[in-house]
This record gives structure tokens, C-alpha cells and sequence, in this order.
């Protein structure tokens, strides 16, 4: 196993808690014929959890010695394919060969520019069950005017259904974390309001609302020109008190097909 100065520098706690990886295969409930992509498989207890016949797991772990005991370790009954690369390098090409379940222990300190990569493959995708900070969990499934609704959440509901399934306390993990975790399920809406060419102009206008919390919406797009009183929004509001569907009216008055 890794010396514990590596481990940290890629953010890797591993889960030993058979409890809550039982719960975590519940939530997850793997059936044959998935095809499952797993985030840094570490040394496999999510893994194993998958193992299951009839079932295709890719797995991507930044750490080498991670992909060479994982490969020894798993031989089956599951097909697996082992990857060792950076999922924020990695293109992943093979996730347009079928509809993949993606899953994961994220490592806390890029768990949030995974999450948003998965966006731009939200349309071949099942489901994604992820374990991340808990403050980060609250971000991704904030509503409006709540101080956890902003740039991420509303970026994220614009294309899945997110809920927090439980919690998990510091004692869960080997090397344990000054932060509890959060189990979080991410479903992709049936229906999207912004389509995939559209998905970096449609950030550009979320990031630019939040500029400021301080400031009320109008003045934070002032460099846009919208007619607030024909999209039927109110100005002085702040971003965080807007609506998932009041950012999208903002985004279709600025970008008309």
C-alpha cells in the first residue's frame, strides 16, 4: 500500500466499513449486462462491490501501483479493463460505446471538476454514485435561496436529478478525513434545457451571475444585454434567490438558436 504522504497528495481515503459499503451496493444495486465506470478505485472495496457476473467495469486510478494490485486482484467474475491515467486528462471515448454507471470514491480535492466533466457525458449515462465531502454534497444538491444554491448546483440541475442518500462519518475511512462524506445519487433528466454544444455558453452566464453574492443579478450581467422586464424576472434579485428556470430563460434571451 501507498505511504501515507502519497495517499494524501491524490486524496485517497480508502472506505473499510463493511456497513456502509453494504450500503452503498444497495444504493447502487448493480444488474447484469451494466457497464460501470469507476473514479479511483483505489485498492478496491468499491470494486468489489461491483464484481458481479455479467457486469463491465472500466476503472481509472491516477495511481500505478493502485492498477497493478487491482489487476491482480480482480479476476473475475465481473470483466474488467484497469486504467491508469488522470480522469481529468482522460477523454473517455469508451463511454460512447453503451450506457455506462458511473461510480466512485472521488478524491475530495478534485471531486468537484469531476463532477462538472461528467456533464458533457450526461447524455450517455445511467446514473453516477459518488462519496464526497459532505459541504461539497449539500452544493451539488442546494436549492434556491439557500446559501448552497450557486454555480454548482444550478449547473448540475440543469441536467440531473441529485439527492444526498446518507451520510459518512471520518471513522469509515482507513486514513480518516477531518470532514464527514456524503453518499450522493446523480440521475440525468429526461429532459434538458441546454444541449451539449451549448453547455460552456451556458456556464459562462452561471459563473457570471455569481461574480459577485453581494450583487443583485442586473448588475452582475450588466455587461449583457436583457430585457428583464420581458423575460419577467426581477432585477434587484440576488442570483441565489433566481430559479433553475430564470437562468435558462437568462441564457435562451442571449443565445437564440
Amino acid at each position: 500500500m501507498n505511504n501515507r504522504n502519497q495517499r494524501r497528495k491524490f486524496g485517497q481515503n480508502y472506505l473499510k466499513d463493511p456497513a456502509i459499503l453494504f450500503e452503498m451496493e444497495q444504493s447502487i444495486n448493480p444488474q447484469p449486462e451494466d457497464k460501470f465506470l469507476e473514479i479511483g478505485p483505489g485498492m478496491g472495496a468499491l470494486t468489489s462491490l461491483l464484481n458481479k457476473e455479467n457486469i463491465f467495469i472500466a476503472a481509472i486510478d491516477v495511481d500505478e501501483s493502485n492498477i497493478n494490485y487491482l489487476n491482480e486482484k480482480f479476476l473475475g467474475p465481473a470483466d474488467f479493463i484497469f486504467i491508469k491515467d488522470d480522469i481529468l486528462e482522460n477523454n473517455l471515448a469508451f463511454l460512447e460505446s453503451g450506457i455506462y454507471r458511473i461510480a466512485g470514491n472521488l478524491p475530495y480535492n478534485i471531486s468537484t471538476q469531476i463532477i462538472l466533466k461528467m456533464i458533457h457525458h450526461f447524455n450517455i449515462v445511467k446514473d453516477m454514485h459518488f462519496l464526497v465531502q459532505k459541504e461539497v454534497a449539500e452544493k451539488i444538491a442546494g436549492s434556491p435561496g439557500t446559501k448552497d444554491w450557486g454555480k454548482m448546483s444550478i449547473k448540475l440541475a440543469a441536467f440531473f436529478k441529485t439527492e444526498i442518500l446518507f451520510d459518512v462519518p471520518p471513522e469509515a475511512f482507513d486514513i480518516k478525513p477531518k470532514v464527514n462524506s456524503s453518499f450522493i445519487r446523480m440521475t440525468p433528466l429526461e429532459k434538458t434545457c441546454i444541449k451539449n454544444d451549448q453547455i460552456k455558453d451556458f456556464f459562462e452566464i452561471i459563473d457570471l451571475s455569481f461574480s459577485s453574492r453581494r450583487k443583485n443579478i442586473k448588475n452582475n450581467l450588466k455587461s449583457k444585454n436583457i430585457d428583464w422586464l420581458a423575460l419577467g424576472i426581477n432585477n434587484k434579485d440576488r442570483s441565489e434567490d433566481l430559479s433553475l428556470e430564470s437562468f435558462v430563460k437568462i441564457f435562451e434571451a442571449l443565445y437564440k438558436n
